[in-house]
């Protein structure tokens, strides 16, 4: 399996090309760009992509889609129904109102499809929690297997459940307890931010998922999260180098938030 990938210099959000060897046809998952070095990639290797795979339709994952295009007409964009209706809504105050609206030109894709590019098998997931229509992309080849992420999990941090378009705690955790994690420890994790990873090696070391496995204990200090009182059960680093907060309203409901918005009382001298 051929994964190549760009990365933003100010996002940090990654563009990924896969294809099952040299030449033949080839997917982009994700185009946050910049993806000049990946049209690079796909002409030295002699790669013919057919497909953008979106795993959700916040800006720095779908911005490049355009530039794709111009450079490969033909090229078919699949985005799910709930993701795509959520874009269109994003872009609804940008133009004049005549403009075609963000998701024109996408087509549909749902968890359970399954799709074929050589000798890939490409496999939807639904993870949602940062968004509420977020697919993850199971990735098989032969004996290879990756899964593409998204904004769901990366290495060692999850994604929040606060950004446009997001749905609850329960589902995001739902997302990676319940689906990522049941996938083969091998299984190379190719998130939508930062570094790869492996099922495996999350399943270890990651903070949040141990503590949702019991390994690990939840904190119980006061906070203010959002400008409002809150219990903070844990603050982890995040891929971007900040740090990431699971947090516990008083009526028992959890979150996850940037750590920025989660003021700690100061300690004594």
């Amino acid at each position: 399996m051929i994964v190549e990938h760009s990365s933003h210099p100010q996002f940090v959000s990654n563009t990924y090309l896969l294809a099952d060897g040299n030449s033949g046809p080839a997917i982009f998952i994700d185009a946050g760009g910049p993806v000049a070095p990946l049209i690079d990639a796909a002409e030295r290797l002699g790669l013919t992509p057919t497909h953008v795979l979106l795993t959700h339709h916040h800006f720095d994952h779908v911005s490049d889609v355009g530039e794709l295009r111009e450079r490969w007409p033909e090229l078919q964009v699949l985005i799910s129904a709930t993701e795509r209706q959520l874009l269109d809504q994003a872009g609804a105050g940008d133009g004049d109102g005549d403009a075609a609206s963000p998701g024109a030109g996408m087509d549909g894709i749902e968890a359970g499809d399954t799709l074929r590019f050589g000798e890939l098998e490409v496999r939807a997931l639904h993870t949602p929690g940062h968004t509420a229509g977020m697919l993850s992309f199971l990735v098989t080849h032969g004996s290879e297997q990756a899964v593409f992420t998204g904004d769901t999990l990366f290495k060692g941090s999850v994604g929040g459940v606060r950004a446009p378009g997001h749905s609850t705690y329960a589902d995001l955790r739902s997302s990676i307890m319940d689906t990522l994690m049941r996938l083969d420890p091998d299984t190379v994790i190719h998130p939508g931010h930062s570094e790869p990873s492996t099922v495996g090696r999350e399943w270890e070391d990651n903070t949040f998922i141990r503590v949702w496995r019991g390994i690990d204990p939840e904190g119980s200090e006061e906070c203010t999260a959002l400008g409002d009182p809150a219990t903070l059960v844990l603050l982890g680093a995040d891929y971007d180098g900040g740090t990431k907060a699971w947090i516990r309203w008083p009526d028992g409901s959890d979150d996850i938030v940037p750590g920025s918005r989660v003021e700690q009382p100061a300690q004594p001298a």
